[in-house]
């Protein structure tokens, strides 16, 4: 991955402000992930989440938990999709290596260190992904490629 890719990471606008609701997305390869994610976080604020606001204000009335709960909805969203409605696979970073180089296998001190973690039921999944939302919301959490691989073992490499 590029250092864009390696800094990537879902940043949200400040809350409660005009912005509050949008992921900022710098330009290149991260922005069409980073734009399909925001269209689940708005039909999770406008349509889902419970709140008294119209709906211009439910997006800009957004507080920090509530961006944190509004991503975890859309990450979930997407990787219950990827699995064809019965599985999603969350990928997290961890300290120690949860694989072992070998062969051609060029080591990036990163893809060795994901550990997966299955769910066979949505809610589940969402709730795993909002207990551990700063690993995909923090800087220097790689969160857009842990994103990226979540998608890919959610959808299976045969599919």
């Amino acid at each position: 991955f590029s250092c864009e890719w390696a800094q990537a990471y879902f940043r949200f606008g400040e809350p409660y402000s005009d912005l509050a609701y949008a992921l900022e997305a710098e330009k290149g390869g991260t922005r069409p992930i980073l734009m399909a994610v925001q269209a689940h976080i708005i039909k999770y604020l406008l349509f889902i989440r419970n709140t008294e606001h119209t709906h211009l204000e439910r997006l800009c009335r957004t507080s920090r938990r509530e961006q944190g709960e509004a991503l975890a909805a859309a990450l979930a969203d997407t990787l219950w999709a990827a699995g064809g409605g019965g599985r999603a696979v969350i990928c997290l970073l961890t300290p120690a290596l949860q694989l072992t180089p070998s062969g051609d296998y060029k080591p990036d001190n990163f893809t060795e260190r994901i550990q997966l973690f299955e769910f066979s039921k949505k809610a589940a999944a969402q709730e795993f992904i909002f207990d551990h939302i700063k690993c995909f919301k923090c800087e220097g959490s790689h969160g857009v490629i842990l994103f990226l691989y979540s998608l890919l073992f959610s959808r299976t490499l045969e599919r």
